[in-house]
């Protein structure tokens, strides 16, 4: 009842009052990062959704575009601008998916949305992540993000395909604002994003 009914009407009355509240952070964000891109305020990428479905995610865009000498892209801690570093550690790169979770594509509370191409990768137990709506922030996320390994990131994910409740996402979402207010666990120590995953050994769905 709760994760077919009440929770895709949850999630569009949140976004839809947060979208409202917050338009002032969000158009100031969004000029900022206008000027520090080059005109580029928003980073647009294909993610899996529910059922591994693809669908296009939206963000503020944190790192510029600049290319070394043979026209690849520089590494990520080159990239990063000084607005974009603020806008990541404050979480506001997250605040344009509001607009996915209206569109249905995502939900507030969920796995988070990750690479097309880590799909293959996953095994049995882990692919099991994508049986729900992909979320802004997750059990995951709330305890260490991009902190923790990938195995314990999924673990968290597959917990909270399993205890789906109105309970546990208001405790995640009180969580989230928690720790977006110390900053905690935005990122690995020393980097600047989480390292790639490369895939973990096969196992069978419990």
């Amino acid at each position: 009842m709760y994760r077919n009914f009440i929770k895709p009407l949850f999630d569009a009355l949140i976004a839809l009052i947060i979208l409202v509240v917050l338009s002032p952070v969000i158009l100031l964000t969004a000029v900022l990062l206008l000027i520090a891109n080059n005109g580029k305020p928003f980073f647009f990428q294909h993610r899996p959704g529910k059922h591994g479905r693809v669908f296009r995610i939206v963000k503020f865009k944190t790192m510029n575009d600049k290319k070394d000498a043979q026209g690849n892209l520089l590494p990520d801690a080159d990239r990063l601008t000084l607005t974009g570093k603020i806008v990541r550690k404050t979480s506001l790169d997250e605040l344009p998916q509001l607009i996915n979770v209206l569109k249905g594509d995502m939900s507030l509370v969920g796995p988070r949305p990750l690479l097309v191409e880590y799909l293959p990768l996953y095994n049995a137990q882990q692919a099991r992540r994508h049986d729900v709506k992909p979320g802004i922030t997750g059990w995951a996320q709330v305890n260490g993000r991009n902190s923790i390994s990938w195995e314990d990131k999924f673990r968290h994910d597959v917990y909270y395909v399993d205890h789906v409740s109105l309970a546990l996402d208001i405790r995640i979402l009180f969580m989230t604002v928690a720790k977006v207010f110390r900053a905690k666990g935005v990122n690995q120590t020393d980097v600047t994003t989480m390292e790639k995953f490369k895939g973990s050994p096969k196992q069978e769905a419990a």
